[in-house]
């Protein structure tokens, strides 16, 4: 069991800096929500005095005006190690007045770095010649170095370099929307994920990976070892679908219907008994893709309606001995046979006070009875 987390907060125009202790004083309340997919959000909470006039100052600006963009970054200090729980901008600032002497409150909410690459529509301003959809990637990503945003490109089995005498793609909405767009046609996904260290951000464009080595086991009624505060788990038997895709005969012209099964090498599942499928749904957007990238697309679907089983619960990170990271595995014990096992961390919100460090967090996995005969703790 940990005896103490130190709390890190930095600040600054494009390069944070750290905070003078006047700032951490004044700080009184931290959430920050983290999600497998989606980006992450921050809230922070000041009670503001006199003597934090500065503080005041600072986040107002941030409103707009001067300067443009604030950035800051959120860590946590466990047992010697920095964790970076987010890197982002600021978006929004409420002050609420006093109004019977329990001080001003200032509140700051933000999101990760890729709220900046959702700020411009560069439609038509950018073309690519010649150059697949990584490579696309790797070119709108150099635009963020200054950030510290350092590329996580997985290459795409389906090498599409279009010929310059055929078309040449060019940039359409946002830099998000556009690499997001990207992902969606090989059934990859886009995140950005803060760290490792303070200052850098990684940004991913590739497969959902659901393998990682296991974070220590969540342990529910186990006496001593007990280390989660409250958990529930479902069973939701009408999620399972199986898509099928159409691939277009080219001697015919009439589409071949392919049932897609939720079978992935990056997507393991993690228990024995997944529900039968209940829905086949046509994937839209097939027919006319070959075989291989219509393929991508029915394993990415398959794979996110697989996941029939949900565990939601609390942990004190004090108790728990680390924070609990999204993205990865953990194991869950102490629940029962249909629910014990590994379990892929879809969601974790973060919720720091004064003296106190709890997560909240969603779990999921493809159904009952785990496929391990040991979990590993």
């Amino acid at each position: 069991m940990l005896r103490n987390i130190n709390l890190a907060l930095y600040v600054g125009p494009v390069v944070p800096l750290r905070v003078s202790q006047e700032v951490i004083e004044s700080l009184t309340d931290v959430q920050v929500n983290t999600s497998s997919t989606g980006p992450a959000a921050f809230e922070l909470k000041f009670t503001l005095s006199n003597r934090a006039s500065l503080v005041q100052t600072l986040f107002l600006l941030s409103g707009g005006g001067v300067p443009p963009l604030i950035r800051i970054v959120v860590a946590v200090v466990v047992s010697g190690a920095v964790e970076v729980l987010i890197d982002g901008v600021v978006t929004k600032t409420q002050l609420a007045p006093d109004t019977g002497g329990g001080g001003t409150m200032l509140t700051v909410l933000g999101e990760d770095l890729s709220h900046v690459m959702d700020s411009v529509d560069f439609s038509g301003l950018f073309v690519y010649p010649a150059c697949p959809p990584e490579a696309r990637v790797a070119l709108i990503l150099l635009r963020y170095a200054i950030l510290g945003i350092i590329p996580l490109i997985i290459p795409s089995v389906m090498l599409d370099i279009p010929l310059p005498t055929e078309r040449i793609p060019s940039h359409v909405g946002t830099d998000l929307a556009y690499m997001k767009l990207l992902a969606g046609i090989v059934g990859y996904v886009f995140v950005i994920e803060p760290g490792p260290i303070v200052g850098t951000s990684v940004a991913y464009w590739g497969p959902m990976i659901r393998l990682s080595p296991p974070q220590p086991a969540l342990n529910v009624d186990m006496d001593a070892e007990t280390n989660v505060e409250s958990i529930s788990c479902s069973f939701d038997a009408n999620r399972q679908k199986m898509p099928i895709i159409l691939i277009q005969n080219q001697l015919t012209g009439l589409p071949i219907p392919i049932p897609i099964p939720a079978v992935n090498p990056l997507s393991p599942p993690l228990a024995l008994v997944p529900p039968l499928p209940k829905s086949f749904p046509i994937a839209a957007d097939t027919a006319h893709r070959s075989f291989i990238e219509a393929t991508l697309l029915g394993l990415a679907a398959a794979a996110n309606s697989s996941q029939a089983t949900t565990a939601t619960g609390a942990l004190d990170v004090l108790r728990y001995g680390q924070v609990l990271k999204p993205r990865r595995l953990v194991g869950l014990r102490g629940i029962g046979d249909a629910f014990d096992g590994l379990y892929y961390v879809d969601m974790v919100t973060h919720s720091i006070k004064r003296g106190e460090y709890k997560q909240s967090f969603t779990l999921k996995r493809n159904g009952l009875i785990s496929t391990l005969r040991r979990i590993p703790t």
